[in-house]
């Protein structure tokens, strides 16, 4: 008896220390793994959570107008830029238990894993915050053991190293809301057309239902499933206290109104001006010793909203359907910022921007720089020469040219600086290049950011280097500021995405190219395209636009068998355009020719309306003068053709028109005994 009682307690001594042995081994083996996952987690050291972030670019107001992105739009926000209703509303719905469990919420996971283990599936899903946050960052939507395994590992060293904030505002900036939108703000300025900080408690019901599945709760394709899925989450955000059954009702009640229309003509804004304004970036963060591709970026742009959608709207207006191109481009002649660029007739067929990148020969655009190197030396409004019928020769005499005004005729007079360049008599052009000489019109063009190959050819006076629209109507600008130099922008600043500026536009005393009385000079000389006293065998160039213009413009177009350009500028704005064919097609349509004319004038006209015309103010030593066009003397009535000029003081006139000297040189042409390139009507 009393052995059969020891055998007994024997076994259940053997019993227990097996079982003691085994816990401990099980327990030994837990601590083993345990640490050897810390040991991992500390040698792996805390996983990345960088993500591609958008930049977005601003206008000059501070409104986004669009974004650059490099496969997701996401434009990351801290917890304090989100709606406390929709941080409550995905609490609620993805994890209730977030802020108390290390990661994993292993009463979920046993009831999912039970229920895939009966199914023989992998279905049901008990992902926590973090464990989807690690799968968005690191894995596939595959659903494997291996990956789930994975996602263990990803969500244990996230939880060791990083705050339970910085895991939520990561998850809510990686989640995908469909139709291409990352993150919680990518989803609310698609959806609603507003920063996730301003959603309403049924606005964030809605951004957090799509989450489940974008492709079945998108509000914009799916209404229906959108509306039971908000009912869902306002109702576990009811039965979890964060909101009353009132606002639950409130909220049910409520109509949703999308505004993913809004956000698809954003999207339109000035796409030829944004590549722009990434090219520019990508020079200033290179600089910075930054990595554009980094992204997150919020670049604030020169953009003029009201220019630009006024360029866009005549453009389309007055384009002709010919398969004409254009491009177009402002800027404010005080400091340099690009308001407005139109690359082209249409972005999505072609983005090559013909205002920056396509050389195309100005033609008489040209000639004011021409003028402006004249006026250097020697030259001023009231110089006269002959522009007859000419053959020049160059090349040491083995080549001539023979140059012809648009409408085939020449003068039989002398004629004025002034006049020639309101007419756009080519011969005076080329006359004037033969006096002051090539070094000098080419040293102009360089002082005015004009980048071009001026050959030791009798018509380059005439725009037949290339050049782009950009140069050209940085140029302008230049004068128009008063001869300093400008440099063309689109960007203002530059902030990373933690909100530090690291690029910021800074006003600097401009360099003085040429002189202020020059460049003045030269504005007002521009005046005169628009002045039918100078018509003569030539009319102004500009008489087409005078009909709709309200306020002085100096100005000066340019044609050539295949290009038009025509620039000109108030005391605030300068504007540029170029029309033309791709491919080597000549301009002989009328409505082609007519294009460049009718969209400039119409452009000023419209991106100034509601402001006071701008007088060009005169510098200390410039005088205004009356003088007679013909003879370039001293108005007085006899003289029927008048006109106020302006001259620096040494060149004022001191003779009167009816001066019978100034008159004997008038007549003088028709025995050409008067050969005197330049002379000009003053003691």
């Amino acid at each position: 008896m009393r052995r059969a009682v020891y055998q007994k307690e024997k076994k259940k001594r053997i019993f227990w220390r097996r079982l003691s042995l085994l816990a401990l081994t099980a327990l030994t083996a837990a601590l083993t793994l345990f640490g050897a996952l810390r040991l991992y987690a500390q040698i792996t050291g805390a996983p990345s959570l960088s993500v591609p972030k958008a930049s977005v670019f601003l206008d000059e107001d501070g409104k986004q107008i669009g974004d650059k992105f490099s496969a997701e739009r996401r434009y990351w926000v801290s917890l304090d830029e989100i709606s406390p209703f929709l941080l409550d509303a995905v609490i609620a719905t993805e994890d209730k238990n977030f802020y108390k469990h290390n990661g994993f919420d292993y009463k979920r996971i046993a009831g999912a894993l039970l229920k895939d283990i009966k199914t023989q599936s992998k279905a049901e899903g008990a992902s926590t915050i973090t464990m989807q946050y690690a799968k968005n960052l690191y894995l596939s939507q595959a659903k494997t053991w291996t990956r789930k395994a994975t996602e263990a590992l990803y969500t244990y060293r996230m939880e060791i190293f990083y705050d339970k904030d910085d895991i939520l505002e990561g998850y809510l900036n990686t989640v995908y809301f469909g139709h291409g939108m990352y993150g919680v703000e990518a989803a609310s300025q698609f959806y609603f057309g507003k920063p996730a900080k301003d959603l309403t408690l049924e606005e964030s019901a809605v951004i957090t239902a799509i989450a489940k599945g974008p492709s079945v709760y998108s509000p914009l394709d799916h209404p229906n499933n959108s509306k039971e899925r908000k009912e869902l989450v306002l109702a576990l955000m009811t039965a979890q206290g964060y909101i009353t059954d009132k606002q639950a009702q409130r909220a049910v009640e409520e109509d949703i109104v999308l505004k993913t229309k809004e956000w698809k003509d954003t999207e339109r804004i000035a796409p030829y001006f944004l590549d722009e304004v990434w090219r520019e970036a990508e020079k200033l963060l290179t600089e910075k010793g930054r990595y554009p591709a980094e992204g997150g970026w919020t670049i604030r742009t020169t953009l003029n909203v009201h220019h630009q959608q006024t360029a866009e709207e005549i453009i389309d207006k007055w384009m002709p359907k010919s398969g004409l191109q254009i491009g177009f481009m402002s800027i404010d002649p005080k400091n340099g910022a690009i308001t407005s660029l139109v690359g082209g007739v249409d972005y999505a067929q072609s983005p090559y921007n013909r205002a920056t990148q396509a050389k195309r020969q100005p033609g008489s655009a040209m000639k004011p720089v021409l003028y402006a190197a004249a006026l250097e030396n020697g030259f001023n409004p009231l110089s006269f020469l002959l522009p007859e019928k000419t053959i020049f020769t160059f090349d040491d005499g083995r080549q001539k040219y023979e140059p012809k005004n648009v409408n085939g005729k020449f003068a039989d007079h002398p004629i004025s600086l002034a006049q020639a360049l309101a007419i756009s008599d080519n011969i005076f052009a080329v006359k004037t290049l033969e006096d002051i000489g090539y070094k000098k019109y080419r040293d102009m063009a360089e002082r005015l950011g004009i980048d071009a190959k001026i050959n030791e050819v009798p018509a380059v006076a005439l725009g037949t280097s290339v050049v782009t629209l950009v140069e050209m109507t940085n140029a302008y600008s230049r004068i128009a500021a008063g001869g300093v130099e400008l440099m063309p922008t689109t960007i203002i600043s530059i902030s990373d995405a933690d909100g530090k500026t690291v690029y910021e536009r800074t006003k600097k005393k401009p360099k003085q190219i040429m002189s202020e009385q020059d460049a003045f000079v030269l504005t007002h000389l521009l005046t005169g395209m628009f002045d039918p006293v100078f018509n003569d065998y030539s009319a102004a160039t500009g008489l087409s636009m005078r009909p709709k213009q309200t306020r002085p413009y100096a100005a000066k177009s340019g044609t050539t068998e295949w290009d038009q350009y025509l620039i000109g500028y108030t005391p605030s704005l300068t504007a540029g355009i170029w029309t033309g064919y791709d491919v080597d097609e000549r301009l002989e349509n009328s409505d082609d020719k007519a294009a460049s004319k009718k969209i400039w004038i119409e452009f000023m006209e419209t991106a100034l309306s509601g402001t006071p015309p701008e007088p060009f103010i005169p510098p200390t030593g410039v005088s205004s003068v009356i003088i007679d066009v013909e003879t370039g003397g001293l108005a007085v009535t006899e003289c029927e053709r008048q006109r106020l000029v302006y001259v620096k003081d040494k060149d004022m006139p001191q003779k009167l028109c009816t001066d019978k000297s100034l008159q004997e040189l008038r007549n003088s042409s028709e025995g050409k005994e008067f050969n005197l390139f330049p002379f000009s009507f003053f003691d």
